[in-house]
């Protein structure tokens, strides 16, 4: 799955956010990598713990709870802590692959799912940035608009490319899913999508309720609790 979810943020909360991180206590971004990751990442990040960072983190949280593409596409389970990071010229992450379990900081173990990237900073303020994605149609290089948000499977291959000028600044995250398996979730998210148009299109059709049942018994064969 790989998936644009657009104006997760709307503008005024994209500048009330970096106005937020424009002081805050930024640290080493390897505090979060595994052994792997680490030797190739080369970014900023702000602590978990650090009191901007959990303030925001909460409001990225209830702008997802807005979101019913978000919530379609994810079918989310439990999502992990939402982080910050800042790429600044020169700076970058390599090539890697997420962890497999992440914790909280109460230790709840994190099953990696799905990655997210929510931009916070305009396309135009930087060059490089881009957030490439091995898929199996070749490299997909995403830099989307302030406050949206990329949506992918944590299996993939995947690199921020290097700074050239400017400063980039996002939000990231993991997404334990109600549905464990990428290609069945994507068949899922593809069959609401349907539905919906079915509905908006010949609203009360017959079928409509028919392939509501299919979608939610799916579900139920397919989820974990």
């Amino acid at each position: 799955m790989l998936l644009h979810v657009p104006r997760v943020l709307d503008a005024a909360q994209v500048a009330d956010f970096r106005k937020r991180l424009a002081t805050a206590g930024w640290t080493d971004g390897r505090i979060t990598a595994g052994f792997q990751s680490a030797r190739a990442k080369n970014n900023l990040q702000l602590p978990e713990s650090d009191p901007v960072a959990r303030e925001l983190s909460a409001a990225v949280r209830k702008a997802l709870d807005r979101s019913p593409l978000f919530f379609a596409a994810a079918l989310p389970r439990h999502v992990f802590t939402p982080l910050f990071n800042r790429y600044k010229e020169g700076s970058g992450f390599g090539d890697h692959v997420d962890n497999a379990i992440r914790y909280e900081q109460a230790g709840q173990p994190v099953r990696t799912d799905l990655s997210a990237t929510l931009f916070l900073s305009a396309p135009e303020e930087y060059d490089g940035g881009e957030l490439a994605i091995g898929t199996t149609c070749g490299t997909q290089r995403i830099k989307l608009p302030a406050g949206d948000l990329v949506l992918y499977s944590a299996t993939t291959v995947h690199r921020v490319e290097a700074i050239t000028r400017g400063e980039r600044l996002a939000s990231f995250f993991w997404i334990q899913s109600l549905v464990r398996d990428d290609g069945g979730r994507s068949l899922l998210f593809d069959l609401d999508v349907a539905i919906q148009k079915l509905n908006q299109d010949h609203a009360g059709h017959a079928s409509a309720v028919k392939l509501v049942g299919v979608y939610h018994n799916l579900l139920r064969r397919w989820s974990e609790l």
